[in-house]
């Protein structure tokens, strides 16, 4: 009961962090906003700012649309998968993945949620390979089959993209599910009457059937040696 009510709850998670980001960019394109100054440019100290709003803008309704998308869904995943840690997870992706842009990343002006959707997707990567429960492993192949090519978009490919981000979200995503791989209590493994029952009775019976040809057996050596 308490999973289905989850699921809803979930979903409704994403479609307000997903109606944040809209909202900011639909202001800047209205009112013609300059949100520049919330990106995250490495080294610098005015670029301090962006590790916490760096996240929050985008270059172009591409660049948020396909955000978007990942955060409903892979969002989604966490909330539902991992309710006592999702909070803790999405809070470590966001700092440690913008910390380590501003540590080591490339002299631009770096923008967009990727680091967060890459960290939430090798969150549910990791983990699921700790835990191994069932949940777990199916949201972990959901995740895989959508989004699977995460795992190389961590490398340098086009200039204009910060795989910077990428790599470090996926860092964060990784020490995540180092550390709260076990918050989350696994689901229960539901046994019915009809299990074990019949393997012992089917014991058993073997059992009887083995020791009664032994006992035979034994009676006819016995027979044949006399």
């Amino acid at each position: 009961m308490e999973q289905n009510k989850r699921l809803p709850q979930s979903i409704i998670y994403s479609v307000c962090a997903v109606a944040l980001l809209w909202c900011i960019k639909s202001a800047e394109i209205l009112f013609g906003w300059d949100l520049s100054f919330m990106g995250l440019v490495p080294l610098h100290a005015n670029g301090l700012l962006g590790i916490v709003t760096a996240p929050l803008v985008h270059s172009s309704l591409e660049h948020i649309f396909n955000n978007s998308l990942a955060i409903l869904l892979l969002g989604t995943m966490v909330f539902y998968g991992y309710p006592k840690s999702w909070l803790k997870v999405v809070g470590l992706v966001w700092l440690l993945s913008g910390i380590g842009v501003w540590l080591f990343a490339r002299e631009a002006n770096h923008i967009g949620a990727s680091g967060l959707t890459h960290g939430l997707f090798f969150y549910l990567f990791i983990v699921s390979i700790f835990r191994r429960d069932r949940m777990s492993v199916a949201i972990m192949m959901i995740a895989f089959l959508m989004y699977g090519g995460m795992t190389m978009s961590i490398f340098p490919r086009e200039d204009y993209i910060s795989y910077e981000y990428h790599f470090f979200g996926a860092v964060a995503g990784l020490i995540a599910a180092l550390i709260w791989k076990n918050t989350d209590p696994k689901p229960e493994v539901k046994k019915y009457d009809w299990e074990g029952s019949d393997d012992s009775k089917d014991n058993k019976v073997w059992d009887g059937e083995w020791q009664n040809s032994e006992t035979e057996n034994s009676e006819f050596e016995n027979n044949r040696l006399h």
